[in-house]
C-alpha cells in the first residue's frame, strides 16, 4: 500500500492509525536533507541525512528510489 501526498496533508497519521487497526502493516522511514522537526525522531520518522551523505548513498546505489524535490533537498527510501 503506497500513501503519497503534499507535505503536511496527514500521510503519516493516517498511515499510523491503519498500522493500529492492523498491526501486520509496516512502516518504510524514508531519507531526507529537510531539517528534522521538532516532533520528529531520526530513524522513525525519516532518516536525517546531509546532503553529502545523501549524495553519497545514491553514488552506493543504496535506495530504491530518490528524488532532489527542490534544490539540495532530497528525498528517498
Amino acid at each position: 500500500m503506497l500513501f503519497c501526498g503534499p507535505s503536511g496533508s496527514g500521510k503519516t497519521t493516517i498511515v499510523h492509525h491503519l498500522m493500529q487497526q492492523f498491526p501486520m502493516m509496516r512502516f518504510s522511514v524514508s531519507a531526507t536533507t529537510r531539517e528534522k522537526r521538532p516532533n520528529e525522531e531520526h530513524g522513525k520518522d525519516y532518516y536525517f541525512l546531509s546532503v553529502d551523505e545523501f549524495k553519497a548513498k545514491i553514488q552506493n546505489d543504496e535506495f530504491l528510489e530518490w528524488e532532489e524535490v527542490y534544490k539540495d533537498r532530497f528525498y528517498g527510501t
